[in-house]
């Protein structure tokens, strides 16, 4: 089968386009066909050689933990799936999720059934943003309706989702972005918008309860300007430092929380419902065929892209 394997940390021209053999199910779980899998962040970093405890594959890995397919296998000890059902999900992590290839072994226990009312690659895209969204907002943030919520970085993968779940659950929502993003937030849900590279939003915005940060750096640190009294910020980039959290605790009592996003199929099918009810969606900025995973990766590593890029599987079964 083709798939993408990293032989050596480096930058995008690691990605090597191999045929490799098909693996095979463990007992708990599912051999998919994969139709498509999402390009998130994480991605190129691992690639790039950045690794925690948790994150650090043996070489050579094939990249990609947020898949969409179709079944074509089951483990002998699975019963809540059949060959032939379309499924997606965020895979295996902090493992790798083998999402880069035509076919990939997945813990049957993250996946969850496909929506008709999603495509393979609007479904690869939504898992890892989704979920991360979810739990910054929601088990993180603690975020409630009438709460006025700071959403960084909004147009991008997780914050244009991140816009929908806020809005959606009664918080006031305001987004930073370039002010090409202005009128697709405003579809989504913002109520105010600051564009960051022409206003500075801790000039602008005060008295916010919850701030979800996916920039870091000094957008994190200006953000205690701006938050109320025992508000909550939620960074996604890396841990803050010690004296990052000590500020936000001594000036306003506020605290910062980092976390790493873990497969949760009872969430997804949460986010798989509000997609039906026409209460979430993602965009899909771009997509690439598989053999081409090394554009989807400088193009995530340029940023500034809106909403999610996916890579499509473009060569036959075998």
């Amino acid at each position: 089968m083709n798939a993408i394997r990293v032989h050596e940390y480096g930058d995008a021209d690691v990605l090597t386009h191999e045929d490799i053999p098909r693996p095979e199910p463990a007992a708990d779980e599912l051999l998919v066909r994969v139709h498509a899998a999402g390009v998130n962040p994480i991605d190129w970093m691992v690639r790039e050689g950045y690794a925690d405890n948790a994150l650090d594959p043996s070489l050579p890995y094939v990249p990609g933990w947020d898949l969409s397919g179709v079944v074509a296998d089951v483990g002998t000890s699975v019963s809540a799936f059949a060959p032939g059902d379309e499924v997606f999900g965020l895979v295996g992590m902090p493992d790798p999720g083998n999402a880069y290839a035509e076919y990939a072994t997945v813990p049957a226990e993250d996946v969850v059934l496909k929506s008709d009312a999603l495509t393979h690659e609007e479904a690869a895209a939504i898992p890892m943003v989704a979920l991360t969204a979810r739990r910054a907002l929601f088990e993180v943030g603690d975020v409630r309706s009438g709460q006025r919520v700071l959403v960084h970085a909004a147009a991008g993968g997780v914050g244009h989702i991140a816009v929908q779940l806020a809005s959606h659950a009664g918080a006031s929502v305001i987004g930073t972005a370039s002010a090409r993003n202005e009128g697709f937030l405003r579809e989504l849900g913002v109520d105010e918008f600051v564009d960051y590279r022409n206003q500075s939003f801790e000039d602008e915005l005060s008295d916010i309860d919850v701030i979800l940060d996916a920039v870091g750096g000094e957008t994190l640190e200006q953000s205690i300007d701006v938050i109320t009294h025992g508000g909550r910020i939620v960074t996604l980039p890396k841990p803050p430092s010690q004296n990052v959290v000590t500020n936000a605790r001594n000036e306003r009592n506020a605290s910062i929380d980092w976390f790493s996003v873990e497969p949760d199929a009872a969430a997804l099918s949460e986010i798989r419902t509000l997609v039906e009810n026409g209460h979430l969606s993602v965009t899909v900025s771009d997509a690439w065929p598989l053999s081409e995973a090394h554009a989807a990766h400088r193009a995530s590593q340029r940023g500034h892209v809106r909403g999610k890029l996916v890579l499509t599987t473009d060569f036959e079964a075998d």
